[in-house]
């Protein structure tokens, strides 16, 4: 669906609308330039923790820097680092743990300010007290548009305005957290024994 949004594929029926506009009328590059991304496997690069999160718009001034990763929850633990804004992540970003280099990815696509967000699994390699963390870094990112959020841990997606449940590539079920729960089908079942292994 989301290669389909960004136009990796085109769709054979039908179309995808963006703000009323079917997004085969935009270039490729300008379409996909209206979407930030948080995946699973984030990527920082051998730099600085300010040149990381400038990476989606390089002509930030300091103060934007600081903002976006206050609202990303990162601020806090940049100001612990030696050198703070300026301290080096090595190439392999070894030097900072799982939930902190998810943090930067998202003070990264809080700042670039895109139209529309993608989360793809972007809490699954973390432990669930930075869950916690990141998910309220995530909510602060949502704010004002529209989110396409893929989980397999359901507590990521149990706000979404509409939840489509899949199962082997189609839509067996949708609604909201509530309504999927009320009709005791495949959301419920796979929500249900998510909670029971806690």
């Amino acid at each position: 669906m989301v290669k389909l949004l960004m136009r990796f594929y085109d769709v054979t029926s039908g179309e995808i609308d963006v703000d009323k506009h079917n997004v085969k009328d935009f270039d490729r590059g300008e379409l996909r330039k209206m979407f930030g991304m948080v995946l699973q496997d984030t990527w920082l690069f051998g730099g600085t923790v300010k040149e990381n999160i400038k990476y989606s718009k390089e002509d930030a001034t300091d103060a934007e820097v600081i903002e976006a990763a206050k609202a990303a929850h990162v601020h806090h633990f940049i100001k612990t680092l030696p050198n703070g804004y300026n301290s080096v992540i090595n190439e392999e970003s070894s030097n900072i743990s799982a939930g902190q280099k998810q943090l930067l990815t998202i003070a990264r696509v809080i700042l670039a300010n895109p139209k529309i967000l993608i989360l793809d699994e972007a809490t699954s390699s973390i432990d669930t007290r930075t869950e916690i963390q990141i998910q309220s870094a995530m909510d602060n990112l949502m704010k004002g548009r529209t989110s396409f959020i893929i989980a397999h841990r359901l507590s990521t997606i149990k706000n979404a305005d509409l939840i489509l449940v899949m199962n082997h590539g189609d839509i067996v079920e949708q609604g909201t957290h509530e309504e999927l729960l009320s009709k005791n089908g495949f959301y419920a079942d796979l929500y249900n024994s998510q909670f029971d292994e806690l």
